[in-house]
């Protein structure tokens, strides 16, 4: 798998002058281990793929380390994404955590030597070869900035988004699966016309801000890209701009209808009820929620296509286990990461519906976790993962989150979303440009 290296240094290079990421933490190693206890904590949630493979994992650690007191606690993403550097600069903090990835996140903690560094572990345990193209996600220089540098988080699944949809009411109307833009909005013009919005979704969660970056990268190429992530130039806010683009088809299918306006007090599990109850027959979804379309769905049958455009889709590596610096049990935590990165925690994650970074293509069986794992490692072959729209700038994920919202309410045109875009993502591209 070949990972798109030019674009992840300009991606390491887009928060240079914002993230200030002064050290805080001991820098010195942690709390005193004695081998007696293990503490865990993961914020999948219960019976996703993730969950299923690592609690697999959990069993079997615990099996073989009957001495050992284990301390598993489920914790939620919003909670580590708002609290993680005051936890893991505190005393209280557990062996090993999954972590958001990226530069505000888990790049800041590494900068401000919260985080082990797991160079030297990853290349003698082998995570690095197992993860592959996905460990970028993982790998921060010593400002913070992710791209090539040292190992901070090991990464064990993948994703990127596309649509499901609901074959049963395709094959009821008459529609046959997209291949193109204009297909697609054809095929939403079928639904419409029996009286069904299309496209469930939720502006009053991530699920629309994902639709948005999904349909810029459908329309962006690689220099766009990188120009993007880069802080290049100015935002373009051209009519010709990808994200332009993307703001005014958005806008376009809420006023045509296959968007709903009253998304926009929608939350992401209201737009997945839609879609498994039936109500509409499109929604645009990371592969996280496979697992649970696979085991909700029971009155007809799904699929997925990839949105039609450039052959880029949002997605990435997954989020990352990471070792605190005043972690206790280091070892113990490097012997449960090798648990979640070995075939069978791997192959079990693929069966479940997850995106493995290293199941064994023979191994999986399961026809959802086939597709999925299929799909990803086309995507990392053809240089066909785009990232996320949120990362060059610092705080910009509720920027556009926001902005959206107002874009599909109507109250605002996409020229006036692009400038509210712009002010942010200048004030940073003229302190690096």
């Amino acid at each position: 798998m070949v990972m798109r290296t030019r674009l992840w240094r300009a991606v390491a290079l887009a928060a240079a002058a914002t993230l200030a990421l002064g050290a805080c933490g001991s820098g010195g190693g942690g709390g005193s281990g004695d081998g007696k206890t293990f503490t865990v904590w993961w914020y999948e949630d219960a019976g996703n793929p993730q969950d299923t493979a690592w609690q697999d994992a959990l069993t079997e650690f615990k099996a073989a380390h009957p001495d050992v007191e284990v301390k598993f606690e489920r914790k939620v993403w919003q909670q580590i994404f708002d609290a993680g550097p005051m936890i893991l600069n505190s005393n209280e903090v557990p062996d090993l955590l999954e972590y958001n990835k990226g530069n505000a996140s888990a790049g800041a903690l590494s900068s401000k030597g919260l985080l082990t560094d797991l160079t030297a572990e990853a290349s003698k345990r082998g995570w690095d070869k197992t993860a592959g193209a996905a460990l970028t996600v993982g790998s921060y220089d010593s400002r913070g900035l992710m791209g090539p540098g040292k190992v901070y988080g090991i990464p064990s699944y993948g994703e990127y988004l596309s649509f499901a949809y609901n074959k049963d009411m395709f094959a009821k109307y008459g529609v046959s699966v997209p291949t193109t833009m204009d297909e697609l909005v054809a095929a939403f013009e079928t639904f419409k016309s029996q009286g069904i919005t299309p496209l469930a979704g939720s502006a009053g969660d991530y699920p629309a801000q994902h639709l948005l970056w999904g349909l810029a990268v459908a329309k962006a190429d690689r220099n766009w890209l990188n120009g993007y992530f880069g802080l290049s130039a100015p935002l373009d806010t051209s009519a010709n701009s990808p994200l332009t683009q993307a703001a005014q088809t958005i806008a376009d299918w809420t006023a045509k209808g296959y968007i709903d306006k009253k998304s926009t007090g929608l939350k992401a599990e209201d737009a997945w009820d839609l879609f498994r109850s039936g109500k509409a027959p499109i929604t645009y979804a990371g592969t996280w929620m496979a697992g649970d379309f696979k085991e909700k769905i029971k009155t007809f049958q799904w699929g997925q296509f990839l949105m039609p455009g450039s052959g880029i889709s949002a997605g990435s590596g997954g989020n990352i286990w990471v070792v605190p610096t005043k972690a206790g049990n280091k070892d113990l935590a490097y012997e449960f990461i090798d648990l979640t990165m070995d075939s069978k925690r791997q192959n079990l994650m693929a069966n479940s519906g997850g995106v493995a970074v290293a199941a064994e293509a023979a191994a999986i069986t399961d026809p959802t976790g086939r597709m999925v794992n299929e799909t990803f490692a086309k995507l990392v072959s053809s240089d066909g993962l785009g990232l996320y729209g949120d990362w060059p700038v610092p705080n910009f994920y509720q920027v556009i989150f926001s902005n959206t919202q107002t874009l599909v309410g109507g109250s605002q045109t996409p020229e006036q979303f692009m400038k509210q875009l712009k002010t942010p993502y200048d004030q940073v591209q003229s302190t690096v440009g």
